[in-house]
This record gives structure tokens, sequence and C-alpha cells, in this order.
């Protein structure tokens, strides 16, 4: 279905609650996220609408990734149906809702999901290359005049440069299956332990992807040293003692500051946090404290 919404109207709360309706009561939806979807508890569903028709494709990969876990006997989360929704052009997933968790995920909980995740095999599809960069272009696009056109540009060359490096590494790990956004957020504990949860950005890469997420962590978002060792501790390995770290944790930094500016329109926090991070990279000041969005 085509959708017949402006296409330049931000997507917020608002706009996602009017689009849930086509998949789920929406009554009494409780937001727990806003970032490429808006994702909604409802009973006991949750619902993830995708910000832009663009992500059909990517929702469709969640799904069959879901399915191969639950293959696998990998503790994920669980679809609800086995196909995309749509509404008004927006991709919708149902997934079955977790219990409520006793406590937050931490690092050596996201350890031990990866040691299980890249200890697979590759799975009976194709799955795609982690395209870290590739949703720079779509990300500044949706920021518009809200940014600063001389700061898209500044993002656009580090991405090009970081795509050429990045396409040269040499792993220390055998690549395969990777989650691709591998942090405790995307980590939930349910009544057998942790379960991993978002997994649209599933890839056959290299492992390495996973591990800077948590070196970047520990430099750039204040995460506690003795919980970054911990993490290692338990997975086994430190992806700062590769030569190719400082390259994969450059392509993110470029991918998380572009990321951000999707939600510049209509939110000035947004705005700023942008502004923090494009700045800190202008400036190559490794150190300046970015903060979640």
């Amino acid at each position: 279905m085509a959708s017949t919404h402006p296409a330049n109207v931000p997507f917020t709360e608002q706009r996602a609650r009017e689009l849930l309706p086509a998949a789920v009561p929406a009554a009494d939806a409780k937001l727990l996220a806003l970032g490429e979807n808006a994702v909604f508890a409802a009973g006991d569903l949750v619902a993830k609408v995708g910000r832009d028709a663009s992500l059909v494709d990517r929702a469709r990969h969640e799904l069959r990734v879901a399915a191969w876990l639950a293959e696998c006997g990998i503790p994920a989360v669980r679809a609800a149906a086995p196909e995309v929704l749509s509404a008004d052009g927006h991709p919708v997933t149902l997934w079955h809702r977790l219990p409520a968790a006793p406590r937050p995920a931490d690092p050596a909980d996201l350890a031990e999901l990866l040691r299980m995740i890249h200890a697979l095999p590759e799975p009976g599809f194709a799955l795609p290359r982690r395209e870290l960069l590739g949703g720079v272009e779509r990300w500044l696009r949706l920021a518009g005049d809200a940014i600063d056109p001389a700061d898209a540009a500044y993002l656009r060359e580090r991405r090009d440069g970081f795509a050429a490096a990045a396409a040269a590494l040499t792993p220390q790990l055998p690549p395969g299956p990777i989650h691709g956004d591998a942090s405790p957020r995307n980590v939930h504990i349910g009544p057998d332990g942790p379960v991993l949860v978002d997994l649209e950005t599933f890839a056959g890469d290299l492992r390495e992807h996973d591990l800077v997420v948590m070196a970047l962590s520990r430099d750039r978002y204040g995460m506690d040293p003795d919980a970054y060792d911990t993490f290692v501790r338990t997975y086994g390995w430190d992806v700062r003692e590769w030569a190719g770290c400082a390259v994969l944790r450059g392509a993110r930094e470029t991918a998380s500051c572009a990321w951000v500016a999707q939600h510049a329109p209509g939110n000035p926090a947004a705005r700023a946090e942008f502004g923090r991070r494009v700045a800190s990279l202008r400036d190559g000041d490794p150190a300046v404290r970015w903060y979640p969005f």
C-alpha cells in the first residue's frame, strides 16, 4: 500500500500511534522506544512500526532471522506474526512480549549471547553484509534543513573514507553471523536469562563489528571501564588489541552521528546532540562524551 501521508511529516510518537491501529489495538499501547522504529507494547504483543516504507525489506529480514534463531535454540525474541504488515506504507511487525525484566542487562549478559551467535554456522539463506554506513544518506535526507549542509557534506566524506578503509580490513576472528548492533540495550533479561532483541541488523560479516560497539560505549558513552573489562573476560578477547579497531570505530561513530540527525526536525535535543557529535568528529577529539538518544 502506498503511503498517503505527506513525506515531509516527521516520524513522531503521534504519527506512529496513528498507524498502529492497522496492526493492533492502540488504545492502551505504551511507547517503548522511538528510533528507526516506533516500538509499542500492546497487551501480550510488541508492535514495531517502521519509520518509512524503505524499511520493509529490513523488517522481512528480521522475521527471517528470528525464525532461524528459534530453530537454532538461541534465546532471542520470537515473532508473533510471520509476515510484515503494512500501515499506510509503513512496515509493522508483531512480536511476543517478554515478561518484565528483573534487572537491566549488563555487558556480561551481552557477551554470553555474542559467544553463542558467533559460534553459529551460516544459515540456509544469505545474510547481508553489515552495511554500517548504508543508512547515512537516508538519515541525512530525513534531517533535511534541520542540520547545516556543511555538516551533512562532512559526514558523507567521512562515510566514503571509512567505507573504503573497512573494505580493506583483515579480521582477527573468522567472519560469520553477527548481531550488528550489539549493545546491552538490545538484550532483555527473561525468566531463563538474557534474550537477544532487535534483530534487524543481523548480518554475515566481521565478528569484530559486534565487539567495537562496546569499545565505543566505553570511550564515548561513559560505560564503566570495569564493566567493559567484564565484557572482555566473558567474551574472551578485547577487540582493541586488533589493528582494525580504529577503522570500525570511526565508521560506527560516523553512522551514529548521522543516525541522530534524522531526529533533528522538530526535536531540539536531537539537534543539540548532533551538534555535539559532529563537532567532536571535526575536532578529532575521541574523548568528548556522547549521550544515548
